[in-house]
Parts: structure tokens; sequence; C-alpha cells
């Protein structure tokens, strides 16, 4: 049986599945509180954390149109998501994978708290599904131990709803600008001790640009057993059939003023990435009292075409468990708490590639089997000598290994392991109930995926080292009056930063260890309540990203990320009427190269959403972008020395108006 067939029998199971209960008003309290306690043990996670990490509510995005994590955490604080086409996005913390032109590294993805990266770090955004979030949480840096995630960037981890988080229906429809439509259907039953959750979603539209059409059809669910009061079990499945054209990248002047082109080879050989996966896992939580335990195991299979210079076609297993334990009690007469947790994960990588011919597969001229293990194991002791302060110690051990066999030449076989520990220290001081300041010390590893330590024509691995650093982070987070707030300064001196550069538009960069380089900031968001019926919602960052006295590049800035980065909305009215004007501003934009040769342009982008509440549980709304049509550069693929004929840029998306309707009982 196809995905697609899977998927549309989800369909039929969403149609039977008992969506509505007898008295829907204790149905919507029931959910309520249930939610609203899981949104309370989250922000309770994160005011143990001594450092930057944030929640984002689906409710903050519900009312646009949320496709990609540029739409979803536009607000969460110190997290640099910008649009490429579709769903694939210039995801970084903390100037975390900037070496890499395309896709994901530096970052731990996780839904429901299971990592959806392949087991050697590298990771795709188009298997998480926006629509059925109902929060995001982000954990900046080594503040993401709890999810075994050791890299300057750390983790984001969304949560997808239950049988008793959820409303018994869900609708969504929307569509607008570029051909766009959107669908979503969702369903929740609980009854006694056993709930469920089913969602499937589909989305199509034919993109800004000449190819970068998309097409995807998602199924996510769930069905949780209460095994007992103190256990219950969960079991999560998720489908998806994702087809993205790829329109690539244009040089400077055709971004600027002719930014819907693409290149005329991601024409004529169909450049695309289609995916078809599936993904099951099992959660078990143990509630023991001061003491709870979660485990769970997960797999992970996956099929990739992509037709880009080559036609790159793997077929991926990843399969894991993990194990997570949070105790609380006493220490020599003190309040003690402690987290220990372990994940490991293996995964295997059926690589071939083929001469593109029109987007399909010519003569075979890769085939090779990559095997990659990744292994993580954490704890924290949280010790509070007073009731308002914990003194914080964390330990996390990295272990990887990758192995590739070449069915063609034997010559290029190689493995390689590394084994790497990351000590951490911090304070948590929460002076008033609603403020907190914070700060910690700690050391980060990124591991080289599969994409840096094999680069043709080169014999085996190339020898790169693992990407280490040592990051001083301090901040406060709060409310008071008419202010909420979250703010971090952080300062973190790596070795051998994982950097990449574009040696050709259609190939991916090579990469090589740098010297010392220096990634500092602030990452910041505000919130004012200046009514009841208006609030200001504000995020800033600075990012100071350079070499130091490196031979080459001497005090360079890195390329890729701008230094700041300002983004407002003004939420006006109420539940019946909302109106939000909001701003995207960055003043001077990144170097394009390391030699700081050429800078991006600067640009602003006024926006404008509102909804209207058109019954009980029925609202629409419409979601407006780029008004003025303003140009720009959004992302850069890096060179060493840009020219006007370097093909490294993507441009910002123009004009879009998308409105649509949502109803949930």
């Amino acid at each position: 049986m196809t995905s697609r067939s899977l998927l549309l029998a989800g369909a039929l199971l969403l149609a039977a599945a008992p969506a509505f209960a007898e008295d829907t008003a204790d149905v919507t309290i029931t959910v309520t509180a249930q939610r609203d306690a899981e949104a309370e043990q989250a922000r309770a996670r994160i005011a143990r954390t001594p450092g930057g990490a944030s929640v984002t509510q689906a409710t903050e995005f519900a009312d646009k149109l949320a496709i990609n994590f540029r739409d979803t955490l536009a607000f969460a604080p110190g997290v640099f998501a910008q649009a490429r086409y579709g769903e694939e996005v210039r995801l970084s913390i903390r100037g975390s994978g900037t070496g890499r032109g395309f896709h994901l590294r530096g970052i731990t993805l996780l839904q429901d708290g299971v990592p959806i990266n392949l087991a050697d770090g590298g990771g795709d955004f188009q298997e998480l599904d926006p629509a059925v979030f109902q929060r995001i949480e982000v954990y900046r840096g080594a503040n993401a131990l709890r999810y075994g995630a050791s890299s300057l960037g750390g983790a984001i981890n969304a949560i997808t709803p239950t049988g008793r988080t959820a409303p018994a229906l869900a609708l969504r429809v929307e569509g607008g600008s570029f051909g766009t439509v959107r669908a979503m259907a969702a369903a929740s039953f609980a009854d006694g001790p056993g709930d469920g959750f089913l969602a499937i979603s589909y989305l199509r539209d034919d993109g800004y640009r000449a190819q970068s059409a998309q097409e995807k059809l998602r199924l996510n669910g769930n069905i949780g057993l209460q095994l007992g009061e103190a256990v219950e079990t969960r079991f999560y499945a998720s489908l998806n059939h994702v087809e993205q054209q790829v329109p690539g990248t244009l040089n400077r002047s055709a971004a600027l003023t002719t930014p819907r082109l693409a290149p005329a080879i991601n024409i004529a050989n169909d450049y695309a990435r289609d995916i078809r996966s599936l993904r099951l896992q099992n959660r078990t939580a143990f509630d023991l009292g001061a003491t709870q335990i979660e485990a769970g195991l997960f797999l992970n299979a996956k099929d990739l075409f992509h037709p880009i210079f080559q036609v790159i076609d793997q077929k991926s297993t990843d399969w894991g468990g993990y194990a997570r334990l949070d105790t609380a009690g006493e220490v020599a007469g003190l309040k003690a708490e402690a987290t220990l947790g372990t994940t490991l994960r293996t995964g295997r990588v059926a690589a071939r590639q083929y001469i593109n011919t029109a987007g399909r597969r010519g003569a075979l001229t890769a085939d090779a089997e990559q095997f990659a293990d990744a292994l993580d194991g954490y704890g924290e002791v949280r010790l509070y000598p007073v009731e308002s302060l914990a003194l914080v110690g964390g330990l996390q051990f990295t272990h990887g290994k990758r192995r590739t066999v070449n069915r063609l030449d034997a010559s290029r076989n190689a493995s390689r392991s590394y084994n790497e520990w990351s000590p951490k220290i911090g304070a948590v001081w929460t002076p008033l109930a609603d403020m907190q300041l914070f700060a910690n010390y700690n050391r980060a590893v990124e591991l080289p995926t599969f994409s840096e330590i094999v680069q043709f024509p080169i014999i085996g691995f190339v020898p790169l080292d693992p990407q280490r650093g040592w990051t001083f982070e301090v901040g406060t987070r709060g409310r008071a009056g008419i202010a909420a707030w979250d703010v971090s300064v952080y300062r973190a001196d790596l070795r051998g930063e994982l950097l990449g550069f574009t040696v050709d538009p259609n190939v991916p960069a090579a990469t090589f260890n740098a010297g010392k380089t220096r990634h500092q900031g602030v990452e910041a968001g505000l919130d004012l309540k200046l009514s009841p019926w208006a609030t200001l919602r504000q995020v800033y960052q600075f990012n100071d990203f350079r070499f130091r006295n490196d031979a080459q590049y001497g005090d360079n800035r890195i390329a890729v990320v701008p230094e700041h980065l300002y983004r407002a909305e003004l939420q006006l009215g109420t539940d019946a009427v909302r109106v939000s004007p909001n701003i995207e501003w960055v003043p001077r934009g990144a170097s394009a190269d390391y030699r700081n040769t050429t800078r991006n342009p600067g640009y602003a982008l006024l926006g404008l959403s509102g909804s209207v509440a058109l019954a009980k549980g029925i609202r629409a709304f419409v979601d407006a972008r780029n008004l003025a049509d303003k140009r720009g550069i959004a992302d850069v693929s890096a060179v060493v020395s840009a020219t006007a004929a370097s093909a490294i840029y993507y441009p910002v998306e123009g004009r879009a108006v998308f409105g649509g309707v949502r109803t949930s009982f």
C-alpha cells in the first residue's frame, strides 16, 4: 500500500472517529483544563532552566498561514528563521549551522520528545506539520540537555495534541496567493482510561518563484491508555507524503530585480526534494510522586528522491530509544532536584546517486551504505541553598560513529568514532514570584554529519574534527506591570567551527574546520500590554559572529546571519475582532562571503493580519505579507569571495495575501 493510500485511509478513520461527545460543554472544560495543565508543566521546566528557553503556543499563529518555522517561531527569542522556499528555511540559533547552505545542522528537532533528525545529526523540516502543533518548545544551547542536544543551537520540540488536550473536532480551510490551498481536519476522543487524536492535512501551492511548487499530504495521530493511576502509555504515528520543487539560488542582481525566476538548469532538470516517510513511537510515563520516569522507543523510515546536480536517491531507517528521569528530594537538608537521561539512535542509509536526466534517474554514479550511531547520556542536579536560588550542575556524554561502505569502490570505505564530554554549571535566582535571573557556563559539541565528511573526490572521510566551544550566558525573564520579557546575553568561543562555502550553486558546499571563532549576541523578547485591547509584541536579535585572528580571514564577520533583526506586532482588538499590523526589519544585511567583500542590503517588510469571530467556535482570518512588495535577500549560501556572478542568494518573497476559516468544538 502506498503512503498516499495510507493517508487517505487515515482520513476515513478520522471521519469514523468518535468526534462528538454528548456534553460538549463538559468536553470543552476538560480539554481546556488538561491543556492548561500541560502548558503549566512546560513553563515550570523553563523556570528550572538557567538559560534561554521559551514556549510558543499554537494560538499565537492560529490566525496566520503557518507552514514553516519562519511563521511559527517569528516571536521566539533567539531563533533566526528565514524562508528560502516552501517549508525550507534557514534555521539557526546562536549562529548554529551557518556553514550548511541547505536543510539543517546544529539543532535537534523533535516531535513529542523524539528526535526526527537522522542519526548523524542532519535534519529536515518537511516532516513537521505546523497545522497540528499544540505548542513548540525552544531550548537554546546547553539548555536543551534534557533532550540530549549538545550542540551550539540546542533543540526545538514540537508537541502534538492528545485526545485529552484537543477539541473533539477541528476543521481549517485556507488559501490565497501563489495558488495556495490548505485544509486540515482533526478529531479526538477521551473515554475513561483511553484517548486518541487523529489529524490529516493537505497543502499545495505553485510557489512564489518558478520551480517552487509543493504538494503535501500528512497524517498525525496518537492513542493513549492509562494503565493505572501512575502509568500512561501512548503510541504515535506520522505519515508524510511530500513533493517539493527546488528553485535554487540566484545572483545578487536577479534576486533583487527578478526574484521570481529560477535558474534554467533547475527547471530543465526538475530539481525537487520528495519525501515519503513513516514515524512510529511509543512513550510510557510513570508518575511516582517525587519521581517521574519516561521511556520510549521509535522508528523512522524515510524515502528521499532528490534530483539536483545529480539525482540523490536515499532510503533511510533510524531507530532507537530513550529514557528520562526527574526526581526531587533533599541532600544534606537542602531541597534538591535531579534529571537523568539517555538517548540511543542508530541509522542506516542506502545512498545512491544517478545522472540527472530531466529529473529522472540516469546512469548510476554512486552507491554506498551509510551507518551512524548516536548515544547521549546526561545528568543535571539542581540544589537549593535557599528557596529562591537554584545552583545547577550538569554533565553530558556524546558518542557518535560514522561508517560508510562504498559498493562501487571499496577503497572509499571509511569509519570513524567520536567521544565528547560537555560539563555545565549555572544558577537561577527568583527574587520575586514573576521574575528570574539566570546564568550558565557550558561546553557545546557538534559532530560532523555525512554531508560534511563525505566530499567527492576525497577518498574516505574528510578529516574533520567535531566543533567544540564554551558558552557563557546571563539573562532574565519575567513580568511586571504591563511588561513581560525574556532576555539573554551570551558569548560562545568556538574551535573547529564547521563552516562551508559554495563551490558551485548546484553542488553542496565544501566544509572545513575554522580555527578560533566567536559567537556573541543578545536574544530579547518584550511584550507590552498597553491596554485591555492593545498588546505590542517584540523580538530583537544582535548577532556578532566572527573569526578570531584567522590566517585567511582575520577578524572578519562570519557570513549568513545579519547583525540585527527586529520584529514587532501590535495586536489590537478583542476576541470578537482583532487586527495586527507587523514589521520585520533588518537594518543591514549579512555578509555574503568570508572575505566580507559583499554585504546584503537591509530591508523592512510590512504585514497585516486580522480575524473575526463569526459564531461560537468559528473564526475567519486574513494574513497579508510584504504589503509594499519590497525586494530583499532572505538568505545566502556563503562563499569565500562573492562576485557579481555568484549565484548564492534566496530572495524575499513578494506581496501575498492569505485567508481562511477555522473551527473547533
